[in-house]
This record gives C-alpha cells, sequence and structure tokens, in this order.
C-alpha cells in the first residue's frame, strides 16, 4: 500500500493487523486495535492543550509503551516530534527545546536519577501519568511534504543541528529498510535502540508498524533481561550496535534458549570480521545485516543476502532503492537521493554548506567503492590526520588493530608530535592481557609506519554518547 504520512501508515494497522499484539511492556500487551484507540485518544489531549498542526512537541524519556503512543498519537495531532537524547543534561536539552520551538515535552520523572525540567513556556507532561488517555479521540489531516521529525544531531562535532524529515521520506526510506532486514509480520521485534534515535524510532517503531511486528520496548540494555526476552518471548528481530552481539556471544553458555533469533542488524561502528562470523556461526540468526546511516539521510546502503562475511563486516553494503552514493576528490562521502533531509532547522548557512547546488550531501565522512559499488567507511573528515604529510585515517587503523585476539575495543586519535606534526595514539579495550609494547610492535608488522599508532592506553570501557558512537574528543 502507497500510504503518504506516518498517521495514515499507523492508523490503518488497527484493519491490517486487528487483534495480533502490537506492543508488549512489562504486564501492559497491546493489540493494534487497542494501540490504535490509545493513539488517537492521545492525539485528542495534545488537540486539548492547544498543540496545532505544525507546533512542535518534544519527548525526554526512555524506551516505552507510553513513548509509543505519545509519539503517534503527536504526529497524528498534526505535530512534529523532537526527540531528545535521555542523557542530555538539563541545559543540553533546554538548548534544544529552546532552538526547535517546541510547545510541550513529554518525560518520565526520575529516569536516570535526571532532573526533567523546562525553559519557561515549554509545558512539561509526565508520559507516565494519564495525559495520553484522558483526549476524545481525533486525527488531523496531514501532507506526505509535511515535516514528520527534527531529529537532533549527536553532537559529537559541534553543537547538534535540527534535521527535518517529511512523513513520504521516512516511510519510503524504512519500508525499504524492512525488506532489506527481513523484517516480517508476526516478528517479535526486542528494540534496545532509544527510540530517540533513527535506529530505535524509524528502523524500529515505524518498521514494526509498517510489517505487523510485535514491539518489546527496553529502556536501558540489561544483558540478563535481553536473555530473558528471548527465552520466554520468543524474540526474533534483535538490531543493535556491535558490542550487543559480543556480549549476547558471551553470555550464551547454554542455559538459556535463544533458538527464536533469526535476524540480526549491526552498524555504527567498525565490525571485526570474525565477530560476524562468529554471530553466525554460535548464535542462531539466519540473516545478518549492516549498513550505513545518518541522521541527515536515513539508511542510505545496506548488505544485501549472500554478501561474505568480510563484506557485511569491512563495507556498508550497496546503496538503497533511489538513492546514490559519489566520492568527492577528496574521499569524502556523498548522497543524493529523494532521502536527504529537508535541511537544518532556522540554519540556511548550515543546510548550504551541507547540500550543495547539484543535491549532493556532503556526510563528512570519508569512504571508497568497492567492486564499483560497494561502500566502504574509511573515517570522518574531522578524524584526519596527517603524520609526516600522509593521510591516516583511524578508521582504518582501528579494523586493523580489531584483528589481534586481544583486542576488543580500539579508537585511534591524532595527538600532537614535534617531529611529525601528528602521530596516532590507540585507546585499547583488552580482552586479555598483553602490553603496550607487545601491541605497538604487532601493529608495525601489520601497517605502514605512519598508520601504526605512537603509544596506547588501556581501558575499562570507552567513552560512548547514548547511540553507540564513541566520545573522541573526551579521549583528545
Amino acid at each position: 500500500m502507497s500510504w503518504q504520512t506516518i498517521p495514515e501508515m499507523v492508523l490503518s494497522s488497527d484493519d491490517r493487523f486487528g487483534d495480533a499484539e502490537a506492543v508488549v511492556d512489562g504486564s501492559v500487551r497491546l493489540t493494534f486495535r487497542e494501540v490504535v484507540h490509545r493513539i488517537r485518544c492521545a492525539a485528542g489531549s495534545f488537540a486539548g492543550i492547544g498543540i496545532r498542526k505544525g507546533d512542535r512537541v518534544a519527548i525526554w524519556a526512555p524506551n516505552s509503551a507510553q513513548w509509543i503512543i505519545a509519539v503517534f498519537g503527536l504526529l497524528t495531532a498534526g505535530a512534529t516530534l523532537v526527540p531528545i537524547n535521555t542523557r542530555y543534561k538539563q541545559d543540553e536539552a533546554a538548548d534544544i527545546l529552546t532552538r526547535s520551538g517546541a510547545k510541550a515535552v513529554l518525560v518520565q520523572p526520575g529516569f536516570l536519577g535526571l532532573d526533567f525540567s523546562a525553559p519557561a513556556g515549554v509545558r512539561v507532561i509526565d508520559i507516565t501519568g494519564d495525559f495520553l488517555s484522558g483526549g476524545t479521540p481525533l486525527d488531523v489531516e496531514v501532507s506526505g511534504s509535511d515535516i514528520a521529525d527534527i531529529m537532533y544531531t549527536s553532537g559529537t562535532t559541534g553543537r547538534p543541528k535540527g534535521v527535518m524529515m517529511n512523513h513520504r521520506q521516512v516511510l519510503r526510506l524504512f519500508g525499504e529498510w524492512c525488506d532489506l532486514a527481513d523484517l516480517r509480520e508476526g516478528d517479535r521485534y526486542l528494540i534496545v535502540n532509544p527510540f530517540f534515535h533513527m535506529f530505535g524510532y524509524k528502523a524500529g517503531l515505524i518498521a514494526s508498524f509498517l510489517r505487523g511486528a510485535t514491539i518489546y520496548p527496553m529502556p536501558v540494555l540489561d544483558m540478563d533481561h535481553v536473555l530473558e526476552l528471548i527465552e520466554t518471548e520468543k524474540i526474533t528481530m534483535l538490531p543493535g550496535p556491535p558490542t550487543l552481539y559480543q556480549s549476547l556471544l558471551a553470555a550464551n553458555d547454554g542455559s538459556r534458549d535463544l533458538s527464536s533469533l533469526r535476524a540480526a542488524v549491526t552498524g555504527s561502528a567498525d565490525i571485526p570480521v570474525d565477530l560476524i562470523r562468529r554471530i553466525k556461526r554460535d548464535l542462531p540468526f539466519q540473516t545478518i545485516m549492516t549498513g550505513y546511516g545518518l541522521t541527515e539521510a536515513g539508511t542510505a546502503t545496506a548488505s544485501r543476502p549472500g554478501d561474505t562475511f568480510e563484506q557485511i563486516a569491512t563495507t556498508v553494503g550497496e546503496p538503497c532503492d533511489g538513492i546514490e552514493i559519489s566520492i568527492a576528490h577528496d574521499a569524502e562521502v556523498l548522497i543524493r537521493g529523494y532521502n536527504v533531509m529537508q535541511g537544518y532547522l532556522d540554519e540556511p548557512d548550515a543546510t548550504a554548506a551541507a547540500i550543495d547546488a547539484d543535491g549532493w550531501l556532503h556526510t563528512g565522512d570519508l569512504g571508497e567503492l568497492v567492486d564499483g559499488r560497494r561502500l566502504r567507511i574509511i573515517g570522518r573528515k574531522k578524524d584526519m590526520f596527517i603524520v609526516g604529510g600522509f593521510n591516516a585515517y583511524p578508521a582504518e587503523i582501528e579494523s586493523y588493530l580489531l584483528e589481534h585476539p586481544a583486542v576488543d575495543q580500539v579508537a585511534v586519535v591524532g595527538v600532537p608530535d614535534d617531529r611529525l606534526g601528528q602521530v596516532g595514539k590507540a585507546f585499547v579495550v583488552a580482552r586479555e592481557v598483553i602490553s603496550e609494547d607487545e601491541l605497538l610492535e604487532w601493529s608495525r608488522t601489520r601497517m605502514a609506519g605512519f598508520k601504526a599508532p605512537r603509544s596506547i592506553t588501556f581501558l575499562d570501557q570507552l567513552p560512548m554518547n547514548a547511540t553507540g558512537k564513541v566520545m573522541k574528543d573526551l579521549l583528545r
């Protein structure tokens, strides 16, 4: 079917899937028919406090059934979603609420011990209270070209910018994602990725309503709970960052029944070839997909069925339908197609800097095309450092270091050097004991001298933001 808007698609799930389970959150179990009714009531609640078509409403809360009802309720009322990272502190959230012009923000008081308040003029609503259920059922006419969401970038390279996407873009992008990820009607989808992120909201909630999959929201990653849900609820779909699968492999001691798992989807970080091999060999997954995406363009590339372990681990697949990938003269990855954002909210100069006159989005990522079509990411433009005149790309160096059996996780940054300008420094989370000298010597045998790190610091864990990206500014 060809829906033009997200509310149109979500509300149609009442007829398409009826009494099949839509959401399971602890003791809360809702069918598609029940959740659609609650979404319509939530839309009435938003209208009741003066939310009108085009107004912006923020959600600053963890994954839950209420989050699902709230987001589709506000979209059904004609509003635009502004999701906020739950790891943000008060000032960070206030900045986004102010710059987005949000009329209201839904919060879960007490989550992670945070004080969920808002700037003057922004209504604060307890997402766990009675607000969502108190309205008269409603839906407002929305257009496919209307802005559906304003997602703020992760802010690892500067102040977050608000990325605007419309309804039609999102539906087309994640309709194809469902096919590539092998999401099916009746799947039981454990969503550990946060709903404030594209991976959790669009590849999670929207994809599930497109296909008729049951959503299991997880507010914080707890591996014991993950294992329990897989066994008791027969989870079939489990996307997540590589660290999720590493934890799953470590916990797979035979004491839990994981046989229901069928489809894995990963990305957001470099993936050792051996990890992909072990996921396929030691876990029951039948399909593994990886891809490349960013807030400004959704999922732009994806692996395909039949790809080898090495292809899945070392490349991010081929362009999705209707999307072009090009490599600029400086190796920057460029993207063009229907999926490119409508722009950054209230930042015309930043938008013009990101999308050139020919419609190419400049991603800031560095890459190369393998076999003419398959994309390999080799680093971030701003991460690149120059060693004695040679360009060094941290992602490439990290991929070599991950081949060492003692290395579990690694991040490489450039640091000042009196003779060479900059040299590489590696931060390593080890899975077994190894000395700095041993790993440095091994590195020199595996890569060119200018690439090999000159020093190594061992850490218990790398600093990560809530979307699984290493915060290299902290390492520097």
